[in-house]
Formats: C-alpha cells, structure tokens, sequence
C-alpha cells in the first residue's frame, strides 16, 4: 500500500499547488513524478480524497480539494488546529506505533484517525495522552507516517 498512499499524496500536493483542469493533465502530472498509474486508478484515488471539480472561467473545470478550498484566518497562528496542535511525538516497535499527545487530546484525536479508516492502521486504543496504533502487516513507520499526513496535512511540519 505504500505506493498507494505516496501517490495520494502526490495527488494532494499537485491539486493544492497547482491549476489541474483534467483527469488527463492530473495523469500526466502523476507519470512525470514517477507514478505508474491507469486512468482507473486515478478516478478511485479522486473519489478517496473527495476532489471535487468547481468551474473555472478559462478552462471549464479546477480540481480542488475541499479542505484546501477554505479560506484561512489572516492570523493563523492564533488558529487552533487540535489535530496539529495536540501532537507531541510518534515512536514505533514492530508493527506497534504510540503517539503522544497533550493531556486530553488522545481521544479526539483517535476518533478523526479511527473515522478515516487508513488502510496502514489496523486498530486503535487511546488514553488521555497517549493512542497505541497497531500497523498492518508489511506495514513501514514510514507507511503509516504518510498515512497520517493524508489524515492531517499539517502534521507533516511537525514530524519532518
């Protein structure tokens, strides 16, 4: 599943950056970055990561992706984001991955993963500061980490 959740992150990454007016021009974007992928493949990962296709003056349609199409405060770092904002580390043995967060969070933070269903995450138990993640098998940190970040794309700042 690797390949699977670096090329919906690549998928996230281009339409949030990028103008994207077709599924053909999102593909060849895709196979430029080194994906191999069919024209399918490309429609079940658009429906996963709910892009949608808003009008565009110039050329009919833009792809956006919903989360990125809101408008953010002037003042972000007055903006609570409790996903971001109540981690505090990752650590992993075997297919075991306990993330830490601040006091009260771990619950919260559960339900969002728990209710996104990543294919990486098999199960979860969360305390008040800390959730045990249990990994697929075949599963990397690496894997999961880029899980997570399709979950809450801030993360990524705080981990990398």
């Amino acid at each position: 599943m690797k390949n699977r959740t670096k090329r919906q992150l690549a998928i996230k990454k281009i339409i949030t950056t990028e103008e994207v007016h077709s599924q053909d021009e999102l593909l060849g974007r895709l196979h430029d970055e080194g994906f191999d992928l069919t024209q399918a493949t490309l429609s079940r990962d658009l429906k996963i990561l709910k892009v949608a296709k808003i009008p565009n003056s110039e050329k009919g349609y833009l792809y956006v992706i919903p989360e990125g199409v809101s408008v953010e405060p002037q003042h972000e770092n007055t903006r609570v984001n409790f996903l971001v904002d109540g981690f505090r580390d990752l650590q992993f043995s075997g297919n075991l991955a306990v993330l830490r967060t601040r006091p009260g969070y771990a619950s919260s933070l559960a339900a969002v993963l728990d209710n996104a269903d990543p294919y990486e995450i098999l199960g979860s138990i969360a305390g008040d500061d800390t959730i045990l993640l249990v990994m697929r098998e075949g599963i990397t940190p690496s894997d999961l980490i880029n899980s997570l970040i399709l979950v809450m794309p801030k993360l990524e700042d705080k981990i990398g």
